[in-house]
């Protein structure tokens, strides 16, 4: 693939689409800083690469500063410093040229309640300079379909449920085939089944060659669908990489289930666990180096009555804790 030219270079007009796949990846932002008036630092010096091709979650805690970097990334607001580039160009400045070349749902869609949901995406599609008319209803029809709405398509949109809404604001960023999309917790509202529609969805999206970028405070769905992630709290970047790099940054833990938590945990330190903790009937701890039957059978030999013995795997979650040092709220 052609290396993205520098910005000044004058063999590439600013018009010029940029093909994804740049050395310094889809999304590229350097000393990112947002701060609102009254001294709020919503995001602090962000250093993010979206590499292309990835579908890329994007994971923090409620206030971390996610949506406030999306609409940076989106030219919808103006960074106090650093700077972001998307698709090899400069956002805001190029945002007509980058623009139509992405495809977003952010914070929800905006829709005309009084429209069915074919007419909000024919209404859309026509405000597209770039979109050819004598095609449009193969396009929205064909968008419709794509996220489960052909059914309904004719109902007005005041009447669509939270997780419709979020279909059609879907089917509005896929009117045109994009190098890029991104979706601001694009399965709010959407029942198991849905969720499961949409994750199937973005990797049919990934396959095509489009770099999926994914804010979302679900951890199971990011671990689920996402090669990449990058993990933010209190507006700054704490880590970001390869999905199986992060989580081998965490621990897999021993799990013993027993009445006698106490005599458990005594046992597993003796046997050589790390961090062991008692929660009720579980005792847990990081795994020993050595060979887990023998833990087992000393347990056994102490009278420990073990009623589980199980290793659990590390998760999303677990990194996220270890780099975070809380929990995450995922009811919000």
């Amino acid at each position: 693939m052609d290396p993205v030219r520098p910005e000044s270079d004058p063999a590439r007009p600013e018009s010029d689409p940029v093909r994804p796949g740049a050395a310094d990846g889809v999304i590229a932002t350097r000393g990112l800083t947002k701060r609102y008036r009254g001294g709020q630092l919503a995001v602090d010096g962000l250093d993010l690469t979206v590499p292309a091709g990835s579908v890329f979650g994007f994971l923090g805690p409620n206030g971390s500063g996610k949506t406030t970097t999306i609409r940076m990334l989106m030219g919808l607001i103006e960074p106090t410093s650093g700077t972001a580039r998307v698709l090899g160009l400069p956002m805001p400045r190029a945002a007509r040229t980058v623009l139509p070349q992405v495809g977003a749902l952010i914070e929800g869609p905006a829709l005309y309640g009084h429209l069915s949901g074919r007419d909000n995406l024919l209404r859309l599609d026509a405000a597209d300079p770039t979109a050819d008319p004598r095609t449009r209803g193969a396009r929205v029809a064909a968008a419709l379909e794509r996220v489960g709405l052909a059914a309904a398509a004719g109902k007005r949109a005041k009447a669509y449920s939270l997780g419709m809404k979020q279909r059609l604001g879907l089917a509005a960023a896929l009117l045109r085939p994009r190098r890029l999309l991104v979706l601001d917790e694009p399965t709010n509202g959407l029942d198991p089944q849905g969720m499961r529609e949409i994750r199937t969805l973005i990797r049919e999206l990934a396959a095509d060659g489009t770099t999926v970028f994914l804010s979302s405070h679900l951890l199971d769905e990011i671990e689920q669908v996402c090669t990449h992630v990058a993990v933010m709290a209190r507006g700054r970047l704490l880590a970001q990489g390869a999905m199986a790099d992060l989580a081998a940054g965490a621990r897999d833990r021993l799990v013993v289930t027993t009445p006698d938590p106490a005599e458990a945990a005594r046992v597993l330190k003796e046997q050589g666990a790390a961090d062991v903790t008692a929660d009720g009937d579980k005792v847990t701890g990081e795994p020993p180096d050595r060979d887990l039957a023998e833990v087992n059978a000393a347990l056994v030999a102490a009278g420990v009555r073990v009623r589980g013995f199980t290793l659990r795997r590390a998760s999303l979650e677990d990194s996220f804790v270890a780099l975070t040092g809380e929990g995450f709220d995922v009811a919000r």
